[in-house]
C-alpha cells in the first residue's frame, strides 16, 4: 500500500468515527440559600443573541427530587438550565412550575418534559397558553429569529393548581399559590419553607419596569397578601437574583400606585387615551430599566380597566 492510499484509508476512518456531542453549557446559577439555585436573566428585549435568556428561573433540591421553576425564553435556555441542574445533582428533575404563560417563562418546557418532569401551573394557564400559542409562536419569531422559534414546541401544564398545593421534594416542602388576576391571569407563586425563599414569578419586578398583562386593581388590591408570605428573600421574575422581602416589592407597588393614580386623574378631568398615555407614571420614568418599552402599554391597559369603575 502506498503512502498516499494508506493516509486516504486513515483520513476516511477518522471521518466516519461519529464525534462526540458537544455538551451544553450550564446556565451560570447563584446558591441564594441551601438547596435554592437561581440564574440571573438579562433586564432586556429577546433577541437572537440573548436567546430569549430574560427572565430569573431557579430550581430547589430536595433530599429525593428537583424542583423547577420556569424553563426559560427558548430551548437552548431550558437545556443550558437543565445541565445546571446536573452540574449540581443527579437527583431526578420531578417537578417543572411554571409561574405564568410569557414565553420567556414557558419556551424551554419541552425540555424538562422530555426530562420526565410533570409541569405545573395555575388553572388558567392552559387556556392561557392555548389562546395565545399562535400569537406567541409569530411573534417570538420575529424577537428570537427563526432557527429559534421553530425549535419550540409549546408545551402546557399536565397538572394545575386552583389555589395552593404543598409539594415534598424531599426534606423539604415548597408550597405553589395561585393568585387571582394581577400581572396574568395565571400568576403562580413557589414558597420554600425551609430555608423561607418566595419565587415571586412576575408578580414582582425589580429593575425591569413591570409589565401589565392582567388586571392593575388586582395587582394592587393582592400586593398585602403577597407581602403576608412569611419570606425571608425573594427571588423577582426580573432584576436581582434575591432581595429581602418583603420591602424588595415596595419600588412596584409606588410605581403601580402611581400609574393609577395619574390615570384616575387623567379620567376626571376628561382627558383622552392617547393624551393620558404618555403622562401616566411619568414621574416613575428615570426609575425603571425599558420604561418606554412597557410604559405606554401600561397606561393604555390600566386607562381601559379604570375608565369603568
Amino acid at each position: 500500500m502506498t503512502r498516499t492510499i494508506l493516509f486516504a484509508t486513515l483520513a476516511a476512518l477518522i471521518l466516519a468515527v461519529p464525534m462526540p456531542a458537544k455538551a451544553t453549557e450550564p446556565l451560570a446559577v447563584t446558591e441564594i440559600a441551601p438547596g435554592v439555585y437561581v440564574h440571573h436573566g438579562e433586564v432586556a428585549e429577546t433577541t437572537p443573541q440573548n436567546q430569549g435568556d430574560i427572565a430569573n428561573i431557579g430550581f430547589i433540591v430536595g433530599d429525593d427530587a428537583v424542583a423547577m421553576i420556569d424553563s426559560g425564553g427558548s430551548v437552548p435556555v431550558g437545556e443550558a438550565a437543565l445541565a445546571a441542574i446536573r452540574a449540581v445533582t443527579d437527583k431526578p428533575v420531578k417537578y417543572l412550575i411554571n409561574t405564568h404563560m410569557h414565553p420567556d417563562h414557558t419556551f424551554g418546557n419541552q425540555v424538562f418534559k422530555a426530562a420526565g418532569a410533570t409541569i405545573l401551573g395555575h388553572r388558567r394557564l392552559p387556556a392561557a397558553l392555548g389562546a395565545r400559542a399562535d400569537f406567541y409562536k409569530q411573534s417570538m419569531r420575529e424577537q428570537l429569529g427563526p432557527e429559534l422559534d421553530d425549535q419550540v414546541t409549546i408545551t402546557g401544564p399536565d397538572d394545575t393548581v386552583a389555589k395552593e398545593r404543598r409539594i415534598d421534594l424531599g426534606g423539604r416542602t415548597i408550597v405553589l399559590k395561585a393568585w387571582e388576576t394581577a400581572h396574568t391571569d395565571n400568576d403562580l407563586t413557589v414558597y420554600d419553607e425551609k430555608t423561607r425563599t418566595l419565587f415571586a414569578g412576575d408578580l414582582l419586578f425589580m429593575q425591569h419596569c413591570p409589565v401589565l398583562d392582567g388586571s392593575l386593581k388586582g395587582w394592587l388590591d393582592q400586593i398585602p397578601a403577597l407581602k403576608d408570605v412569611p419570606a425571608a428573600r425573594v427571588v423577582p421574575g426580573h432584576g436581582p437574583v434575591s432581595a429581602p422581602w418583603p420591602q424588595a416589592i415596595d419600588a412596584e407597588t409606588r410605581y403601580l400606585e402611581t400609574l393609577a393614580s395619574d390615570i384616575r386623574q387623567a379620567i376626571r378631568d376628561g382627558v383622552p387615551l392617547a393624551d393620558a398615555v404618555p403622562e401616566a407614571a411619568a414621574s416613575e420614568s428615570d426609575k425603571w430599566q425599558l420604561f418606554d418599552d412597557y410604559n405606554p402599554r401600561n397606561a393604555t391597559a390600566a386607562f381601559a380597566e379604570l375608565e369603568w369603575e
